[in-house]
């Protein structure tokens, strides 16, 4: 997940350095590299996407990947208790976004609702009253 430009100041200096860390070097439960909740992770010499036990997934048909959107799939270090300058190892994994996403649904919904009143305040306090 992107860092907000307001919560930056919350994660250590050396946060690149900690996130690449539990990323690529330390081994989760599906090994290193590869997401620590589903074990899926791209075999980027044969081109394919590969399961936690390292045998290729099924792509889909084509009238489902017509459907599908085309996004990036980044590997991503999160903190397991939503706490940016606690980086110990136990409170950190390496998940994909879209797990990440779908795990902690209802904590993205709060911060949501949480930005989009601060924007609104912010709107009325500077722009008069807030117009949609």
């Amino acid at each position: 997940m992107p860092i907000r430009r307001e919560t930056r100041w919350l994660y250590p200096i050396d946060w690149p350095l900690i996130s690449k860390r539990i990323r690529f070097e330390v081994a989760g439960p599906h090994g290193a590299g590869r997401c620590w909740k589903c074990g899926r992770w791209f075999d980027a010499e044969l081109h394919t996407w590969r399961d936690a036990r390292g045998k290729e997934t099924a792509w889909p048909d084509m009238v489902d990947a017509c459907r599908m959107w085309k996004t990036r799939v980044i590997l991503a270090a999160r903190h397991r208790d939503h706490d940016p300058p606690n980086v110990k190892p136990k409170n950190l994994a390496a998940w994909y976004q879209r797990c990440h996403i779908l795990n902690d649904r209802e904590h993205h919904h709060r911060q949501f609702r949480l930005t989009i009143m601060q924007r609104r305040a912010m709107g009325d306090l500077f722009e008069g009253a807030y117009r949609r």
